[in-house]
């Protein structure tokens, strides 16, 4: 469900009182752990985390005009959905469902870049703070144009 708040703060007001507890603790939790020059904002009525144009100017490839996504925490109709586009694929990916098997006995619900929690005592906050420290705006940056450069070679 795409929010049309302006503001986080609108954004997490608007929640259901079910929802509003777990979301804001997993924002406070992305707050305290990710690395200095992401910006929070509000991206595809969503809380968004990316790389601001002041460090990042092209922005994002499918509208420059946007800043680079990375991270976006949202309350969907039917579970709570952290997107995080650096485990699209990779160590980074294989890290986490590591991890996560000796937090869970649940196996994780998830998607391209999307992790699923049906219920708010599902979500593994301290796995969440440590996910995201593992990525800075630098490391983010070259992985992605790295990506689309690889796609103009295809």
């Amino acid at each position: 469900m795409q929010s049309k708040a302006v503001t986080v703060e609108e954004y997490l007001a608007g929640l259901p009182e079910d929802r509003k507890g777990i979301i804001s603790e997993m924002r406070r939790i992305i707050l305290e752990n990710i690395p200095e020059g992401f910006a929070e904002v509000m991206s595809y009525g969503m809380v968004g985390y990316v790389v601001p144009h002041s460090i990042f100017p092209a922005g994002y490839h499918c509208d420059p005009k946007l800043p680079l996504p990375f991270i976006n925490l949202a309350s969907q109709k039917n579970y709570i959905a952290l997107y995080h586009m650096g485990m699209y694929e990779g160590r980074l990916l294989d890290w986490f469902k590591e991890e996560w098997a000796k937090v869970s006995k649940k196996k994780p619900d998830m998607g391209k870049a999307c992790i699923r929690f049906k219920k708010p005592e599902d979500v593994p906050l301290q796995l969440i703070g440590e996910l995201v420290s593992k990525v800075k705006p630098e490391e983010w940056i070259k992985y992605y144009v790295g990506v689309l450069d690889d796609r103009k070679k295809d």
